[in-house]
C-alpha cells in the first residue's frame, strides 16, 4: 500500500509507435502517488497554520497513483480525456476549451499552457472524492508532463506552486500546501508551517512495519473538503474561540504522531490517532480521521430526521490501524 522508498513523482518520454525512428511522435507520460494524511490536515490552509505555533501536518505517499499521457494530434486540436469518467473534453483550440463540467481542472492546466495539437489521457487509482489527494497527484502529474511538453524546466518549488495555484483556481477558494508534496517527493514526511515558509522534513520509520499494520478501506462513499475547509478557514478567522481551540488540539495530535514515526512506536501512533474527544454535546466520539472529525465537532449540528444517523466525516477513505 505504502510507496515504495524513492516513488515519487515520475516523468518519462516514449516512442508512441514501435518503429523507433527517429521521428516518430514522443509521448510524454508522468504519474504521481496519493497520500494518507496521518495529521495536522486542514492546518496546512494559509492562514490558519500561522495562528497555531509549530503547526505542522503529516503524511505518508501510497501506492495509488495518478497517471497522465500527453501525445499528439494530427489536426492540431486538443483532446483531454478521463479514462476514470470516461469524459472527453475537445477544442480546436485551447482558449475554446470549456472551464465547467467535469475535467474543469484539466482545461484550467491546459489553458495555463496554451498548448494546441496535443491529446491528454488520465488515470487515477483513486477513487474520486476518497480523500487521499488524488486531485492534487494529478495536477501534479498533468502539470509536469506538459511542462516537458513544452519545454520548460521548472523547478520542484515551481511545479508545487503552479499545480496548487491551478487547483485554487479551479475550485474558487484556497487550497492547503500539503498535498503536493507527497505527490512531488514520496516517503514518510512532516510538513511544518511557520511564518518564515512551508518546509518539508522526511521522517525516518519503519516503513514496512508501518504498512504492515496499516489498512485501507474505501466507504465508496466520496467526499468534497473544500468548501467545507472554506467555511472553517472563515470562521476560524472570524474569531470562533471554539474553532481556535479545536485547530490547536489538531497541532498538539500532529506533533505526537510525528513522534511516534519516529520512534517507530505503533502503540503511541495507534492511540494519538484515534483519540476520544468531547463533542459539542458532550458526547465522547472515537476519530478515525483525526483532523477531520475533530473540525467536523466544531461545526454547527443540523437538525436531522428521527430515525437518520449522522455520518460527518465517514466518508471517503478510512485508514484502520492495528
Amino acid at each position: 500500500m505504502l510507496a515504495r522508498p524513492g516513488d515519487s513523482f515520475d516523468l518519462r518520454l516514449a516512442f508512441a509507435g514501435t518503429s523507433g525512428h527517429y521521428n516518430a511522435p514522443v509521448e510524454v507520460r508522468s504519474s504521481a502517488p496519493t497520500r494518507l494524511d496521518l495529521g495536522g490536515g486542514t492546518l496546512d490552509i494559509w492562514p490558519l497554520y500561522l495562528f497555531h505555533p509549530g503547526a505542522q501536518t503529516v503524511n505518508v505517499a501510497i501506492g495509488l497513483r495518478a497517471a497522465c499521457t500527453v501525445s499528439s494530434t494530427r489536426d492540431g486540436s486538443v483532446r483531454v480525456h478521463s479514462k476514470d469518467t470516461g469524459h472527453t473534453l475537445t477544442a480546436s483550440h485551447w482558449e475554446a476549451l470549456e472551464t465547467t463540467g467535469q475535467n474543469r481542472l484539466l482545461a484550467h492546466i491546459v489553458r495555463f499552457f496554451q498548448t494546441d495539437g496535443v491529446q491528454i489521457t488520465t488515470q487515477a487509482a483513486s477513487p474520486v472524492g476518497a480523500g487521499i489527494a488524488g486531485s492534487s497527484a494529478l495536477t501534479i502529474a498533468v502539470c509536469g508532463a506538459l511542462a516537458r511538453w513544452r519545454g520548460e524546466d521548472y523547478s520542484s518549488q515551481q511545479l508545487l506552486t503552479l499545480a496548487m495555484n491551478l487547483e485554487a483556481r479551479t475550485l474558487g477558494i484556497p487550497t492547503g500546501v500539503q498535498d503536493y508534496r507527497p505527490a512531488l517527493h514520496g516517503g514518510v514526511s512532516a510538513v511544518e508551517l511557520g511564518p518564515l515558509g512551508v518546509t518539508r522534513v522526511p521522517i525516518e520509520t519503519d516503513t514496512a512495519e508501518l504498512q504492515r499494520r496499516l489498512v485501507l478501506v474505501y466507504s465508496g462513499d466520496s467526499r468534497s473538503s473544500g468548501l467545507n475547509n472554506w467555511d472553517i478557514t472563515q470562521r476560524h478567522i472570524a474569531g470562533d474561540a471554539a474553532l481556535a481551540a479545536t485547530f490547536g488540539r489538531i497541532r498538539d495530535i500532529a506533533g505526537a504522531i510525528r513522534d511516534a514515526l519516529t520512534r517507530s512506536d505503533w502503540t503511541a501512533l495507534a492511540t494519538h490517532s484515534q483519540p476520544r474527544v468531547a463533542g459539542p454535546s458532550g458526547a465522547r466520539t472515537r476519530c478515525q480521521h483525526t483532523h477531520h472529525r475533530h473540525v467536523d465537532d466544531a461545526r454547527p449540528q443540523r437538525r436531522r430526521p428521527r430515525g437518520q444517523s449522522l455520518r460527518r466525516g465517514r466518508r471517503g477513505v478510512h485508514l484502520l490501524l492495528d
